[in-house]
């Protein structure tokens, strides 16, 4: 399964929301964070939320009926050794060890099952949290930094659709009003400015 946000219908073909400062934003209450979303905020973040959590979970272990197989299924290992053809789950699945095959392929044996588990339960975390049609939306301190890896997790996939390397690179004056990545640009650094201001709920 390869990933691509401008093939769904998020909302954001049709030109919502247009802006970040549309967006909403958290702050501190007692513990932890509240903020309120507006129903198009709301659905964009759930579906890309929901976009990656399936994309995590699409190739991994499955239907494998050997003695070999079962056995690491029940110790949580993975057989899965090289890093993901796909751009995006490498970037959201990425080698421990750059420069060593062999270490990074064993790492990646005993940690992949367990990462993925990870990332698809913060983003039902988010989804559980966050209704459909929008509405207020009150965290935990244990829900909010589900929230910052879901977040950060969405960020990760759209840098790799919108070809951003660098977190200071600036697209806005690169990109054509009328190119259909420049919603994705708008949401990228509205999850940025999210992220931040849970952050300093938090603190």
């Amino acid at each position: 399964m390869t990933w691509d946000p401008l093939d769904e219908d998020n909302g954001l073909n049709r030109g919502e929301p247009s802006e970040p400062g549309l967006a909403a934003s958290f702050r501190a209450v007692q513990g932890g964070a509240t903020a309120f979303f507006e129903q198009p905020q709301a659905g964009v973040i759930r579906s890309l939320v929901s976009q990656v959590a399936e994309l995590v979970s699409a190739d991994a272990e499955t239907g494998d009926d050997t003695q070999a197989g079962n056995l690491e299924a029940e110790l949580g290992l993975s057989s899965h050794a090289e890093a993901p053809d796909d751009p995006v789950l490498a970037r959201l699945l990425p080698d421990a060890y750059s420069g060593d095959a062999e270490a990074a392929a064993e790492f990646r044996r005993y940690t992949e099952e367990a990462l993925r588990s990870g990332k698809v339960a913060s983003a039902q975390v988010v989804l559980a949290s966050l209704p459909p049609g929008g509405g207020e939306v009150r965290l935990s301190e244990q829900e909010c930094q589900q929230w910052l890896r879901a977040l950060n997790d969405v960020r990760l996939a759209l840098s790799v659709r919108l070809g951003i390397t660098d977190e200071d690179d600036d697209l806005t004056e690169s990109l054509a009003v009328d190119d259909p990545r420049s919603a994705y640009l708008w949401v990228y650094q509205w999850l940025a400015y999210l992220q931040d201001s849970l952050l300093d709920a938090l603190t």
